[in-house]
C-alpha cells in the first residue's frame, strides 16, 4: 500500500452501477472538489486496495477504471467507496480566501465574548448551508445547557476562524445554545 494512505482517510466518492457494455460506471461524488477526480488519479478503496481512474467524464457523471473494459469486470466495483487523505486533499484541491477544509474546522474551540462554548465535533451540510456541530463545554452542561448544538457557519454567526490556533469566534451562538 502507498505511503500516501497511512493517515486517516476521507470518503470522497462511491462508484455506482455499470453503464453500457464497456465498463463505464456511475460516479457519486461526496465532496466539494470534483477537480481531484482526473484521468490517471489513484484512490484507496474500502477494500484496502487502490484503483486508478482511466477516464473521468464529469459532465455525464461516469468513470472508467484502468484495466476494466467489460461490464462483467466493472460490476465487481459497484458500491466501492473511494478515499483520499488530508495531505492529498490539500495538494489537489483549491480553496478561495476565507474557505476551509472541514477537517481543519473540526476540533476548533468556539468562543463568544471570550467565553468557551465548546469544540466543533463535525461540520454538517443541511440543504445548502454548513453548520458547526459543537460539543458543549462541560462547565456549561453542568449549568443545564444542551450537550451539543448547531451554529450556522457564516456571518453574522461566525466572526473569525483561525485554523492555526484552532479558534472560532462566534456571535449569537450563546443564544442558540440557550434555545437548544
Amino acid at each position: 500500500m502507498s505511503n500516501q494512505f497511512k493517515e486517516p482517510r476521507l470518503h470522497i466518492a462511491t462508484i455506482g452501477k455499470t453503464v453500457g457494455i464497456r465498463g463505464d460506471m456511475k460516479f457519486h461524488i461526496h465532496c466539494d472538489f470534483p477537480e481531484q477526480f482526473q484521468n490517471n488519479s489513484t484512490f484507496l478503496t474500502n477494500k484496502n486496495s487502490t484503483i486508478t481512474l482511466s477516464d473521468v467524464n464529469h459532465a455525464r457523471g461516469l468513470i472508467k477504471i484502468a484495466g476494466i473494459n467489460t461490464i462483467e469486470d466493472a460490476k465487481k466495483f459497484t458500491n466501492i467507496k473511494l478515499y483520499t487523505t488530508r495531505e492529498e486533499t490539500r495538494k489537489n484541491c483549491h480553496l478561495d480566501e476565507g474557505e476551509f477544509f472541514w477537517f481543519d474546522i473540526e476540533d476548533c474551540k468556539v468562543y463568544e465574548d471570550g467565553k468557551l462554548l465548546g469544540v466543533v465535533s463535525e461540520v454538517e451540510r443541511i440543504t445548502v448551508s454548513n453548520y458547526l456541530n459543537v460539543k458543549t463545554d462541560e462547565d456549561l452542561i453542568k449549568l443545564g445547557s444542551a450537550k451539543s448544538f448547531l451554529i450556522p457557519f457564516h456571518k453574522p454567526f461566525i466572526l473569525n476562524t483561525d485554523i492555526d490556533k484552532k479558534i472560532i469566534t462566534a456571535s449569537g451562538a450563546m443564544d442558540i445554545l440557550e434555545a437548544s
